[in-house]
């Protein structure tokens, strides 16, 4: 019996260097199957599989999932910072700074000229 084929590609990237990686892999095989198929590890040993997490087309999908034909396999490198931590800081900074309303946080109105705060600085 003949073996059906598809065509895939798997990729991972680091901020240094990308790979790319196109192959043909049974039908029904699945994502964590086609990835050491691409032997994509032998370019990046650090990839391991039970910490990062993969997906298909930018959408995130298990290990066990089936890739179709023309599908692009994605192995993610895990967040180094939580990007909502990140938004609390900088807007606390923004306070800090004066750049945002120390009430609502959001940006200073400049059409109602200064804030209740810089006026009675000025009083």
């Amino acid at each position: 019996m003949i073996e059906s084929l598809i065509n895939i590609e798997v990729v991972f990237a680091t901020p240094e260097k990308q790979k790319i990686i196109s192959l043909s892999v049974a039908q029904g095989c699945t994502v964590e199957k086609a990835i050491e198929e691409s032997g994509i590890t032998r370019f990046f040993p650090e990839i391991d599989l039970t910490q990062h997490a993969v997906g298909i087309w930018n959408k995130t999908c298990k290990l066990s999932d089936t890739p179709r034909s023309g599908d692009r396999i994605e192995i993610y490198r895990p967040l180094v910072a939580d990007p909502k931590e990140i938004r609390r800081r900088r807007a606390e900074q923004a306070k800090e700074d004066g750049r945002a309303d120390k009430v609502t946080g959001g940006r200073l109105d400049q059409k109602r000229g200064k804030t209740a705060e810089q006026q009675a600085e000025q009083d």
